[in-house]
């Protein structure tokens, strides 16, 4: 009995793969020769018989009702296979991320259909329901941004109803489109689960088919508007909808969604990929691997066994950049009290903000945090302090290192990856009048050396697995007596002064944003770690 059964699955496959594949293979070699494209999710394209989306008219649609899908209109990558890459990735691990990118030869030549199954198998078979939730709340979202397309997102924004249709998985999208785009309904594919974990399946019925989701959600009415691609599904899909417009393939410099022009401020996202994982981009990715992560340690080791001057050299040889510059005498300010040091008040960027500024300045420095992990703060090449988020205590901990020498304190609590600057806390104002602001940026190419919900001790590791790692620090003047609390200011006003002043130097915008409300978005907690009950 169980023979037969084998014989009939082993049937299925063969055909399934090696003549349906086979056969679109062959076609896909004809058409595009041996050029390494992104077909890992491209349904049959045809000539349009609808109009160009830029043909649209805009105004006197804030009744109308848009029917349209994420994939192939709203965003302007074709390929859905980057996004699956960052839930196997930031929701999964490494190894199902390498697990994916080599399912990418398969992938080529499968249909439309097997494409997507597959891609959903590898990403989703055995994954938290929770850190799906956490890759769709804080990772996806940044890079659906900045892959809109803004002639689709403009026509979608002058309408008032939004409903999308698309194949890809639910769990994917609907936090993005209802929290960024306002969606009135989301209709897309769903995922068996067992317990709290995905199987990697399709629930029944399967991959929705858009047009006759639509029929079903609709009725006997017909939406508006409806925007497709040039695919063969998409214009039977808007075929059904009162006035119906294409988005087209080619690449157009009038498409791309400038940052002013977002739904939202993009203030807060998590995760370590700082790219778009597109196939390509994810196998520099694992080729570099073996490279950057001997090239990290190595970078960590100088800070730790030398001296600031050749930490410098070394590191700079080893493809580092730091940029610093100097205004005025701030490198040098005199000091007004014989046995106080000088406050440096820094943005955050990265936990090694204050190491790097120790290493310009080229003398040792004592740095203040909220929270560090015991492996960082072992490693740490300066001396470091926790705080206890206890107002009284704390001040009497920072005035207590002021007397014993420089200080650095990050007044937002928490970095911020974007040009964004948080609320900064006013207890640095109440302690010293001799107040140095420093303007930190920092710039990577591969991975993020911050994280919300990951682990923190790898901060550093990744920051440095970063090809060429940047650093921008500017030292500014001393500020002026007349904007201290020596003059009589109100340590609110100083702290806020001191941030205009950063975000001038930067060209970043002011925020009155908390640690707090970043952690709640990020990882739906206040970010404070809790004591353990001995």
């Amino acid at each position: 009995m169980v023979f037969p059964l084998l014989l009939r699955l082993v049937e299925w496959i063969l055909y399934h793969i090696l003549v349906n594949s086979c056969y679109g293979a062959a076609r896909k070699m004809k058409n595009y020769g041996f050029h390494l494209v992104d077909l890992s999710s491209k349904p049959l394209q045809q000539p349009s018989s609808f109009p160009s989306i830029e043909k649209c008219v805009l105004e006197g649609r804030g009744s109308h009702t848009l029917a349209c899908d994420i994939h192939g209109v709203l965003l302007r990558t074709h390929s859905f296979f980057p996004y699956f890459m960052l839930v196997a990735f930031e929701g999964g691990s490494i190894f199902r991320a390498f697990l994916l990118l080599c399912s990418y030869p398969l992938l080529w030549i499968l249909s439309y259909e097997l494409k997507l199954k597959v891609m959903i198998f590898i990403s989703f078979c055995g994954l938290r329901m929770k850190d799906m939730e956490n890759t769709a709340r804080a990772v996806l979202p940044k890079f659906y941004m900045e892959n809109l397309n803004l002639q689709a997102y403009e026509v979608l924004s002058s309408v008032g109803n939004r409903v999308f249709f698309t194949t890809v998985p639910r769990v994917m999208v609907e936090e993005f489109l209802k929290e960024y785009l306002n969606a009135d309904a989301v209709i897309a594919t769903e995922l068996h689960t067992v317990g709290c974990y995905f199987t990697g399946l399709l629930s029944k019925p399967g991959l929705i088919v858009k047009h006759s989701a639509l029929k079903d959600y609709f009725g006997d009415r017909k939406p508006d508007l409806g925007i497709g691609s040039s695919s063969v599904h998409d214009h039977l899909f808007i075929s059904h909808c009162k006035e119906a417009y294409v988005v087209s393939n080619a690449e157009c410099p009038y498409s791309v969604m400038p940052r002013d022009k977002y739904p939202k401020p993009l203030i807060f996202h998590d995760g370590r990929l700082a790219f778009l994982p597109t196939p390509s981009a994810a196998l520099n990715m694992f080729i570099w691997l073996p490279i950057g992560i001997p090239l990290a340690i190595y970078r960590m080791l100088l800070g730790i066994l030398l001296s600031f001057k050749w930490t410098l050299i070394l590191g700079t040889l080893s493809g580092m950049f730091i940029d610093l510059n100097v205004k005025g005498s701030s490198n040098n300010p005199e000091r007004p009290e014989l046995n106080k040091g000088v406050l440096y008040v820094c943005t955050h960027r990265t936990l090694l903000d204050p190491v790097f500024l120790s290493i310009c300045l080229g003398k040792p420095l004592t740095a203040v945090t909220y929270s560090l992990s015991k492996v960082s703060e072992f490693i740490a090449p300066i001396k470091t302090m926790r705080l206890t988020r206890d107002r009284k205590e704390d001040r009497g901990t920072m005035q207590r290192l002021l007397s014993e020498g420089d200080l650095v304190v990050c007044p937002e609590g928490t970095t911020c990856r974007e040009p964004y600057l948080l609320r900064f806390s006013s207890l640095f104002a109440e302690l010293a009048d001799e107040i140095v602001p420093v303007a930190v940026n920092t710039n990577v190419s591969m991975f993020y050396g911050t994280t919300a919900s990951g682990l923190k001790c790898l901060d550093p590791i990744f920051f440095f697995m970063n090809p060429k790692p940047c650093y921008h620090i500017e030292i500014l003047e001393k500020v002026p007596k007349e904007h201290t609390c020596a003059d009589g200011r109100c340590p609110y006003e100083v702290a806020n002064y001191i941030q205009r002043q950063l975000a001038d130097s930067l060209g970043f915008e002011c925020t009155n944003l908390t640690r707090r409300d970043k952690y709640m978005m990020l990882a739906g907690n206040e970010g404070v770690a809790q004591e353990r009950k001995r």
